[in-house]
């Protein structure tokens, strides 16, 4: 079984913008730079031909390059946090290649989750985090901006778990975005 998702990578001035906000908040789990992506789509566990079926139909979609561009920051659970995340604005690009990314999951019978694509960047995950402490973090980095970032490919990454039950993400394929929109 394979445990995949479609994902951008997040440009390297995008990451710069992330380091800082990487702060001491107890049970806070900080991503190291290179685990950040947007996730287009979560495909789960699939067995190798589900596999190798969504590598190929992924390499037939069409899209533009997306800029991505960092908006604010936010966290996931309502009571007790689960994530942190920097929040990256909305574009008709990205929700484009998303929901393409999605319907290459329902051909193959890939059920998929019921939340709503939602672009972010996950910077750290949540262990009893003090509720207070996230949402005094929150307030602290709102203002986080960006200039838009090019991304010209997206990738097929799976994930595996590794020491101390950290996830590790290895790109299984790359698909090129063809020039702007």
């Amino acid at each position: 079984m394979h445990r995949l998702f479609a994902a951008l990578p997040v440009p390297y001035e995008l990451a710069d913008r992330l380091e800082p906000l990487s702060v001491e908040i107890q049970g806070a789990r900080w991503r190291k730079r290179h685990h950040y992506h947007v996730t287009l789509c979560f495909y789960g566990q699939v067995d190798g031909e589900v596999a190798h079926e969504i590598a190929d139909a992924l390499e037939h979609i069409s899209a533009p390059s997306i800029e991505l561009e960092l908006s604010g920051v936010g966290w996931f659970g309502r009571r007790e946090p689960r994530a942190l995340y920097a929040r990256v604005a909305r574009s008709d690009a990205l929700d484009t290649l998303a929901n393409e990314c999605r319907k290459v999951a329902r051909r193959f019978g890939v059920k998929l989750g019921q939340d709503p694509f939602a672009p972010h960047i996950t910077v750290a995950y949540c262990n009893q985090s003090p509720l207070e402490a996230v949402r005094t973090w929150s307030e602290d980095f709102q203002i986080l901006k960006s200039e838009p970032a090019l991304v010209d490919t997206f990738h097929l990454y799976e994930s595996f778990t590794g020491h101390r039950r950290q996830s590790l993400y290895v790109p299984q394929a790359d698909y090129q975005l063809r020039g702007r929109s």
